[in-house]
């Protein structure tokens, strides 16, 4: 069996041979090897080049994923968790080839317990998934990366979302994980507890480690109720640096805001002919306010006496349950609209993360970086916590426009480090931004990651070529 994608195997053909044997005979229907599927399993959302693992498989608990870890695990095979495939930079791809484990199927929500707030389940599980079942409770799970990623998926890359100005990233609402490890063991965590101080935090560990320390089979999450008053609107700038500056000033002045999203006017334009939004194509805040009546029109009225101060206006809200949900809608399929406005260019998804403080500065440079490159390139951004993103067309036929991203991106990350602050605020590193680790953390800490990948990974089965640079 041939995976024309693997660029380097410690194992041999007859290794892979036995492993497919063996969970075919187990497995039947819920194991291939078709190019289709694996295909579909190395399918990536950005231009790193797929490469698609050996084989698939389905398991449907967490013993069967201990079976196939220690399976692969003694014949040196690698393993490539899935999820559903959203990830950015490249997570799901497998450069050794290897067996993909797809968690789909581990898709149950194993026990709420509403009186504490918080919810157990399997790794499948997708975060629509969980607040349709929450709903009736009066509870959700606030973690809106925008696609329906699995909750698996979700802890391994530490995602986060335009809620985490109020609610936090992944890190923030993970209780607990079981996961087995590269030997086949299942280690639990910890406790449903909401803290503890006994040992290490294996939780914070695990969470953001993509795969390459274990495999997730059940998260614990914590939960929140859902607000009695929900209120949205947009608000107009007359530029990036207009709309940030008001962003920093809302949050430095305490207002409890749950989602503030920048969207330049290239995006605007985009969500506008995708969504059919009708906004006027100029710098745009989307905001969500939650809380009682009372204090949602408060802080709303408060946001516009800050929206004026920068030139921004009118702040507009968006008071039917309807209008909102069109609203965040179009939010959340940006990168659908920036696809769309561009046929037949390649979309090149990446993201930073600043202090709050520079942010203004960020954008408003890497804006100048854009028009001065030439390329076409929208931002949209979770700006409440200093995250935004910046999604490049490009034409992969024309080298000089592909060099010309790459050395954008570059800068883009140069600049976020000079800056204070991350390669990636909520992608995760992948394979797409392995090369700046070293840079972010440096070499002592690069090297203490290394240790622990060293010491729970020894054959380096878990993910294979993610993370670390080479």
């Amino acid at each position: 069996m041939v995976n024309s994608g693997a660029n380097s195997r410690r194992y041999t053909p007859e290794d892979l041979s036995a492993v497919c044997d063996v969970l075919a005979g187990q497995f039947g229907l819920r194991f291939s090897a078709g190019q289709a599927l694996r295909d579909q399993h190395a399918s990536t959302l950005t231009w790193l080049p797929a490469q698609a693992p050996d084989a698939v498989v389905f398991p449907e608990n967490e013993s069967e994923v201990a079976e196939i870890v220690r399976l692969c695990a003694s014949h040196g095979v690698p393993i490539i968790p899935y999820g559903t495939g959203t990830g950015l930079e490249g997570h799901v791809n497998a450069p050794e080839g290897g067996i993909s484990v797809d968690t789909s199927r581990m898709n149950a929500i194993v026990a709420v317990h509403a009186e504490d707030l918080d919810a157990v389940v399997q790794p499948g599980v997708t975060r629509k998934q969980l607040n349709d079942y929450l709903r009736d409770q009066g509870l959700f799970f606030p973690i809106d990366p925008g696609a329906d990623a699995s909750l698996g998926g979700m802890a391994a890359t530490r995602a986060s979302g335009t809620n985490a100005v109020r609610y936090g990233t992944m890190k923030d609402n993970v209780l607990s994980l079981r996961a087995v490890l590269a030997n086949g063991e299942i280690v639990s965590t910890a406790s449903r507890a909401k803290k503890s101080s006994a040992g290490y935090d294996l939780t914070r560990l695990l969470v953001g480690s993509e795969g390459t320390l274990g495999l997730i089979t059940e998260v614990t999450l914590r939960l929140h109720g859902i607000p009695e008053a929900i209120s949205a609107g947009i608000c107009p700038f007359g530029s990036e640096k207009a709309a940030c500056d008001a962003v920093i000033t809302t949050i430095q002045s305490g207002l409890a805001v749950a989602r503030i999203e920048l969207l330049d006017t290239l995006m605007v334009k985009a969500a506008n002919a995708y969504s059919g939004l009708g906004l006027p194509e100029t710098p745009m805040l989307f905001l969500e306010f939650h809380g009682s009546d009372a204090g949602v029109a408060e802080q709303a009225e408060r946001f516009g006496e800050i929206a004026t101060e920068f030139g921004g206006g009118p702040f507009t809200w968006a008071t039917k349950p309807e209008e909102r949900t069109k609203l965040w809608a179009a939010r959340h399929n940006a990168y659908w609209a920036v696809k769309s406005m561009w046929q037949g260019a390649e979309i090149v998804a990446t993201d930073v993360c600043v202090p709050l403080s520079r942010l203004a500065e960020c954008v408003a440079e890497t804006r100048r970086d854009i028009d001065a490159t030439g390329l076409i390139a929208p931002i949209v951004g979770h700006v409440g916590d200093g995250n935004f993103h910046v999604q490049p067309m490009i034409d992969m036929s024309d080298p000089r426009e592909i060099a010309a991203c790459e050395g954008f991106l570059e800068r883009l990350v140069e600049r976020a480090l000079a800056m204070e602050g991350t390669c990636t605020g909520e992608h995760g590193v992948g394979q797409g931004k392995r090369k700046y680790l070293k840079a972010e953390h440096g070499a002592p800490a690069l090297a203490a990651m290394r240790a622990i990948k060293q010491a729970l990974d020894p054959a380096g089965i878990m993910n294979p070529g993610k993370i670390f640079p080479d």
